[in-house]
């Protein structure tokens, strides 16, 4: 069946719908989960990195194209995934669970080729050991000091009280976090869907505090570009026309700095939101319920995180509000700036009017004496003409003649003068 043309990306903005699937899992199960920060280049070198694995171990290669890729490698399951800002490892196998809790439990990484391990690009944001374990509703909780901190613990039941999870929150001497799962009978899929939303709970975590660094430190970079604001507002209130331009200077100096700094902060800021809204999503999408003496995820992360989360949004709105206030403050001295301006333009159009009225006047100055000149030149034409015409019978003499031509020639040169000094106004 022949069909139009299709979009160049189709295929691609199809399967994204499918991209990060679940997997459906079945306990016991050990899963540790690493997040690493990079820049475009590591990002993509981890491709490359995970190729290695795979050729070491006689495996096809990843595809070039691809953000998410899932497989085995002897015995442990591997899924690597390109972020925007990070990627992430995840590495489960399953494991014996008689006896956990009574000792240091085993972690899935454990079965990874170390030197491999150690040479991931990036650094290392997140690193959390996650045991799902077939747990019984009605039984008691295998957590003692060889897993979780018990004076720190937090848990809850999730899926709607079909299981539950525990974790302390806590660095660990092997520098990882930890989580427990007690699956209680949650179905495979179901159980999959559960473990990539606690990973992606811990990993936009960490994303999200990402921020705050940036806002402690745009904190301080606020404060004194405020300070100078202040300043400049009273030193231009006070200012005389003489310093007004420095003063401008210095303003438009400062709006660069506020500026330059928005534009270095903004991104990370949008991104520390996005992810925090991110974090509310997955609690939600997991059904918190409370658990007997424990405090539920969500209420600790609204506890413990409401500060940094406020912070982030306190530093962009400041830097909002601090990007206004330079620029009304712009915006006013600009305008006073103008204003003397145009001042200055009207004393000195008033200055050339008064100019303009001195050589008007001067003008008709010189005009009444080129009406004098010009009539003198004429009448002396008109009394040769006179002694001329006296030969050929003119019956009056020059000195006659030219006298009754005198007023007739000084009118007729003074009109003459007038219409012509008229068209020359009515072209201006």
């Amino acid at each position: 069946m022949h069909q139009p043309s299709a979009h160049p990306q189709r295929v691609a903005l199809h399967n994204e719908i499918h991209a990060r699937p679940p997997e459906a899992m079945a306990a016991p199960l050990a899963l540790s989960h690493i997040v690493m920060v990079g820049d475009a280049g590591q990002r993509e070198a981890s491709r490359a990195h995970l190729a290695t694995l795979l050729r070491d171990h006689h495996l096809p290669q990843p595809d070039a194209q691809s953000t998410h890729v899932r497989l085995e490698v002897g015995g442990v399951r591997i899924r690597w995934e390109l972020h925007t800002e990070f990627v992430t490892w995840t590495f489960s196998r399953a494991f014996d669970a008689a006896g956990f809790g009574q000792q240091e439990p085993v972690a899935a990484v454990q079965s990874v080729p170390q030197e491999w391990l150690a040479a991931l690009p990036g650094q290392t944001l997140a690193a959390l050991h996650l045991w799902v374990l077939p747990g019984d509703p009605e039984g008691e909780v295998p957590l003692t000091r060889h897993v979780l901190h018990e004076e720190t613990l937090v848990g809850c039941a999730v899926s709607d009280g079909n299981a539950r999870v525990f974790t302390d929150f806590a660095l660990h001497a092997d520098g990882w976090s930890r989580m427990v799962l007690l699956a209680d009978h949650l179905p495979p899929r179901r159980l999959g869907r559960l473990v990539q939303r606690l990973l992606e709970i811990d990993t936009y975590r960490m994303a999200a505090l990402l921020g705050l660094p940036a806002a402690r430190e745009s904190s301080a970079l606020l404060a004194v570009a405020e300070g100078e604001l202040a300043a400049l507002a009273e030193a231009i209130r006070l200012a005389g026309p003489h310093e007004e331009p420095q003063l401008l200077d210095r303003l438009t100096r400062l709006a660069g700095q506020v500026e330059s700094h928005y534009a270095a902060t903004h991104s990370r800021f949008s991104a520390s939101a996005a992810y925090f809204e991110l974090v509310d999503q997955r609690l939600q999408d997991i059904h918190e319920q409370r658990l007997p003496g424990l405090q539920p995820l969500g209420e600790f992360f609204e506890r413990r995180l409401s500060p940094a989360r406020a912070t982030c949004a306190w530093s962009v709105r400041r830097q909002d509000a601090l990007s206004q206030r330079v620029s009304r403050i712009s915006n006013l001295l600009r305008t006073r700036v103008e204003i003397e301006q145009q001042q200055s333009s009207q004393a000195l159009l008033a200055t050339m009017n008064r100019r303009q009225d001195l050589q008007l006047q001067l003008q008709a100055t010189v005009e009444g004496l080129s009406v004098a000149a010009i009539t003198y030149y004429i009448v002396g034409l008109v009394s040769y003409l006179a002694k001329g015409a006296g030969a050929l019978g003119w019956p009056f003499s020059p000195e006659v003649t030219a006298a009754c031509a005198i007023p007739i020639v000084a009118g007729g040169v003074w009109l003459s003068l007038r219409r012509l000094h008229a068209r020359v106004l009515a072209h201006r």
